[in-house]
């Protein structure tokens, strides 16, 4: 192992970087079972390679490397923190990333790179957890961009270099009226909007994408634990919203939360078979999304949320016990004083 790397070495001054990558990563492919010392020499061969070849080089080797079943930690970790469009197909199918390596790149990457760890065929219940208590901040670019025009928007009127009183006068009426119109327009928009849920709960890229891969493999288990978690709510309450057998209210729940329409069919239709019959060209899942409105879906799963909150309170079983020791104490001194009286008389 050690000779073919250092055969590779030579030629890097003549040769391009591309096929010295490629051909290390071959050598290495060619090791069934290397040991410690071959894989301590093959990330320290690879990684300054792979910085200095072409992204076509760099996909091409990913590629070949997500079908090895052992690779170097260090290598493995570099190569998840790579760009999503190269490190693609090492995370969705690499049987060589340990658990903690996952976990560690879902915490450093963002949404696409998570994912793509959710597309996975497998997840250990360690990784499921992780990415179920990852949360990240969403964007809101409608709210921004509107709090960015109305603080650019003139709120007095521009000095006008004339000394007559109704030009001022007029000027005033006319950018303040500008000014009203654009807040009402800009109001409208935020408030019409179908995909604004400023204020509203809403479901993560990571939550909906963990959703959708437990309805495909039908885990109600874990399902219900990341919709618990999605609504901030018990494990009860999911679970409660699983078992009514219409889809009714699992439909409710996703309408809320802002899923997807065609993901919220898919998962309704893993869950509940009946609703993928066909009915006027589409399915019953379907036409049980279309009927139902949103705002009534927010109130329906906020009252919910609140008679969770006011039932399941998990924090009573850990509270302390309330001492008895004054009334130990009183209960035990007064029956002593009683004996004592007693023996005095039959003293007598």
């Amino acid at each position: 192992m050690r000779d073919r790397f250092r055969d590779l070495e030579g030629p890097l001054a003549v040769r391009k970087k591309d096929v010295v990558l490629m051909a290390t990563v071959s050598s290495f492919e060619n090791l069934s079972h290397p040991t410690r010392s071959e894989l301590r020499q093959f990330a320290e061969l690879f990684m300054p390679l792979f910085q200095a070849s072409s992204d076509e080089a760099k996909r091409q080797a990913v590629a070949a490397l997500s079908q090895c079943e052992n690779m170097p930690a260090a290598v493995a970790l570099f190569i998840g923190n790579q760009p999503i469009e190269i490190a693609a197909p090492f995370l969705a199918a690499s049987k060589a990333i340990a658990d903690d390596t996952l976990i560690t790149i879902a915490r450093m990457q963002g949404a696409a790179h998570v994912k793509t760890i959710v597309s996975r065929d497998s997840l250990s219940p360690k990784v499921i957890d992780a990415l179920v208590a990852l949360r990240q901040s969403q964007p809101r670019p409608a709210a921004a961009s509107a709090i960015t025009e109305l603080q650019t928007l003139p709120l007095s009127p521009a000095p006008a270099e004339t000394n007559e009183a109704d030009a001022l006068q007029e000027q005033r009426v006319a950018n303040e009226e500008a000014l009203r119109e654009r807040i009402l327009g800009l109001a409208g928009h935020l408030g019409h909007k179908e995909d604004d849920r400023l204020g509203l709960r809403t479901l993560t890229d990571i939550q909906e994408a963990l959703l959708v891969r437990f309805a495909r493999s039908r885990e109600a288990t874990h399902f219900a634990t990341a919709l618990a978690d999605a609504l901030s709510a018990s494990r009860w309450l999911a679970e409660r919203i699983m078992l009514d057998l219409s889809g009714q209210q699992l439909a409710t729940t996703l309408t809320s939360l802002g899923m997807g329409f065609l993901d919220a069919v898919f998962v309704l239709e893993k869950f509940y078979p009946h609703l993928a019959e066909q009915q006027h060209n589409v399915t019953r899942g379907w036409m049980v999304l279309d009927g139902l409105d949103p705002e009534e879906c927010h109130e329906r799963v906020d009252a919910w949320r609140r008679a969770d909150r006011y039932t399941y309170k998990p924090e009573v079983a850990n509270a302390p016990a309330p001492q008895e020791t004054p009334n130990h104490r009183f209960i035990h001194q007064a029956p002593a004083q009683r004996d004592l009286r007693v023996l005095g008389r039959r003293s007598r």
